[in-house]
């Protein structure tokens, strides 16, 4: 009998649930996105992760090189390549799991940027309906201007949205405090009760959160024609094992 299809927000609740970072110590497991690159690009990705993050279009500073050959569990990464991996946002589900709020995600898709402010998604894709990464289907799809956001505040930016029930507030405020201070830097806007966020409709008594897409630094790269390929929500890794992009 073949196996059931996973969608991705199982694939999302599954993670989550084993996040352990804990934003004050700035240490626990994250989930993390890994990314490849040409060897000859890394100087050039270097450059572009640094002003992601100086930008705010990346969910954190923190980063991970693997040369090739080595291995990530059961990856290999190849001749020729850089694997990159990098903090995904599905981290911040895990931290309001982890502190008993029950979190419904949504999808993820491309939200318009005007002078820095968030307008509207243009595009989504829902978790419940795909086996695929929606962010990773629409980096191929080459609906993103992150450079562009970078530069002049604004374009297109990738992103994704969650729900919690509106009595949790307080405690998501909390979480959002502890972040403020954190290497965790990704939350884009956060929405009012019964009200849609950013165009994304939400249950009766549900608040929406939208976060920055931690694979946004690999669409600016791609943006300058490099090549680049992405697996979202690749695994678990130790957040001490990671290092500031800055260090670079």
């Amino acid at each position: 009998m073949n196996p059931p299809l996973k969608f991705v927000n199982n694939k999302i609740e599954d993670y989550a649930m084993q996040v352990t970072f804990d934003p004050g110590e700035g240490e626990g497991t994250i989930v993390y996105n890994l990314s490849l690159i040409k060897n000859e690009d890394l100087e050039f990705a270097i450059s572009i992760l640094k002003d992601a993050f100086r930008c705010g279009v990346s969910v954190s500073g923190l980063v991970k090189f693997f040369p090739s050959g080595h291995r990530i569990a059961d990856y290999v990464v190849p001749d020729g390549c850089t694997a990159i991996g990098t903090m995904c946002s599905i981290t911040f589900d895990g931290l309001l799991i982890r502190r008993g709020i029950p979190v419904n995600p949504i999808g993820g898709g491309v939200v318009e940027i005007e002078n820095r402010t968030p307008i509207r998604f243009t595009h989504i894709i829902l978790y419940e309906h795909t086996t695929i990464d929606p962010l990773q289907v629409l980096i191929s799809q080459k609906t993103t201007s992150v450079t562009s956001v970078m530069r002049t505040g604004s374009g297109n930016l990738l992103a994704n949205v969650r729900e919690f029930h509106m009595e949790a507030e307080p405690l998501v405020g909390t979480v959002l405090d502890e972040l403020a201070s954190s290497s965790y830097s990704g939350i884009l806007e956060v929405g009012m009760p019964n009200v849609p966020l950013l165009g994304v409709p939400v249950d009766p008594q549900f608040i929406a959160i939208a976060a920055i897409g931690g694979t946004n630094p690999m669409a600016a790269i791609r943006e300058g024609d490099r090549w680049v390929q992405t697996q979202a929500m690749k695994g678990l890794m130790d957040i001490r094992d990671m290092e500031e992009i800055r260090d670079y």
